[in-house]
């Protein structure tokens, strides 16, 4: 989400402010079990295991795409959601702006790369109605009720009309709200409860917005964009080490420090991803909990994180 640190941010969606109603607390309990031999996240054994201990492939910017009508240098993706969601990618980081500077309005929020720091909207260079992009994501959740879904924002409009956007969306009614420092459910605890939407951001706690996790408070990242794979490592460079979700960003850069689009397939090599992610594993004493990246279409994230979960330690 941009060249900057703050581009990671997960929220858990919201409704109004002040109003908790359909939301699940992580202490939340489950009714009824999912039926035996039902697949989370396309697999079985992955039911049982919390939301901490289970990998997902993520994509860095991932409404920023030549499909959406954002191109290079501005995008990170060749095609969007649909053909991302269709193989596998079930976390997504995504920045909201407003398309006007000069109109801070809900119904201006659009999603856009980049950052306001020049005094102009990033939108310039191209965007898509969040509204519509987090919509067609509750539709393919509607259509696939047994996988956990993450969304990453990089915030740039005001709390309120992030809700409103949700809201509108349907994404609200999916929401899960994790307690800082208590255990996370299984997969199957939050898809039983109809809450299988964790979202996080890169802003500090509001008490108005206490489904809006800080990223920073309930997880941690490594660094981006190195410009070579063998610059890459799992030491954390922002957030709190000590909680259990984190990120292993995995993209190069290349001029100017942008995504490099023409070393896809050297970073998202399958192999490489894996013993990446075990590196990580051995010194954190747990798998990722995302695999991030840029040019998903190159090499194979998907494979790599099916490899991870089959795995019971980084031995």
């Amino acid at each position: 989400m941009g060249n900057r640190t703050s581009a990671l941010l997960l929220f858990i969606v919201f409704i109004l402010p002040g109003c908790t109603t359909g939301l699940i607390e992580s202490s939340s309990g489950i009714e009824e079990p999912l039926l035996e031999g039902v697949e989370c996240n396309g697999q079985v054994d992955l039911c049982s295991r919390s939301y901490d201990d289970v990998t997902f492939p993520e994509t860095h910017n991932a409404f920023a795409t030549h499909e959406d009508g954002i191109m290079y240098p501005a995008s990170n993706h060749q095609t969007g959601l649909v053909s991302q969601w269709n193989a596998g990618v079930r976390a997504f980081m995504i920045d909201t702006h407003y398309e006007n500077l000069n109109d801070e309005s809900q119904g201006n929020v659009r999603l856009c790369h980049g950052d306001d720091d020049r005094g102009t909207s990033p939108c310039i260079y191209g965007g898509i109605d969040a509204v519509s992009w987090l919509s067609s994501l509750a539709a393919l959740m509607e259509d696939a009720p047994n996988d956990v879904v993450t969304l990453l924002v990089e915030n740039y409009v005001q709390p309120e009309h992030l809700a409103a956007v949700f809201l509108e969306s349907g994404l609200t009614e999916h929401a899960f709200v994790h307690e800082l420092n208590s255990p996370w459910p299984t997969l199957e605890q939050m898809i039983a409860s109809e809450h299988p939407l964790v979202v996080f951001w890169e802003q500090s706690a509001d008490i108005n917005y206490p489904w809006i996790h800080d990223f920073l408070t309930h997880s941690w990242t490594t660094n981006f964009a190195e410009e070579n794979p063998e610059d890459m490592n799992c030491d954390p460079l922002r957030g709190d080490p000590k909680q259990s979700v984190y990120h292993m960003n995995n993209w190069l850069s290349g001029p100017l420090g942008l995504s490099d689009p023409t070393r896809g397939d050297e970073a998202n090599n399958p192999d490489f991803l894996v013993v990446r992610a075990k590196e990580c594993w051995q010194q954190h004493g747990k798998r990722p909990t995302f695999v991030a990246v840029d040019w998903w279409e190159d090499g194979d994230v998907v494979e790599a994180v099916q490899t991870i979960n089959s795995m019971n330690g980084w031995e």
